[in-house]
């Protein structure tokens, strides 16, 4: 058998690309935020920060935070009538 190609980030060179104003260092206040179980959040991955990086398919939905498991955020959102759970560092995520 042929194995699949590509991985995580497959296909996402302009995706997760910066607009070239947005580059450089990441603010040390991203990494810092502090979000509370049942406050809504918007999904924006950090391209430079690979580390507890959601899934490109959930790019700018809005989700629920559900709990935190050590330095990352349980965040639950709905796809397709289905309601999944993933882990997410706060540097990709936003306040709704």
């Amino acid at each position: 058998m042929v194995q699949r190609r590509g991985g995580f980030r497959a296909r996402t060179r302009h995706t997760l690309a910066k607009h070239p104003r947005d580059r450089g260092k990441i603010t040390v206040t991203k990494y810092l935020q502090a979000f509370k179980d049942g406050e809504k959040v918007i999904i924006i991955q950090e391209p430079a920060v690979h580390k507890a990086m959601p899934h490109p398919r959930y790019k700018a939905r809005i989700g629920v935070i559900t709990g935190k498991q050590g330095r990352v955020y349980k965040v639950q959102v709905q796809d397709g009538g289905v309601t999944k759970t993933f882990l997410s560092a706060p540097v990709h995520l936003r306040k709704a």
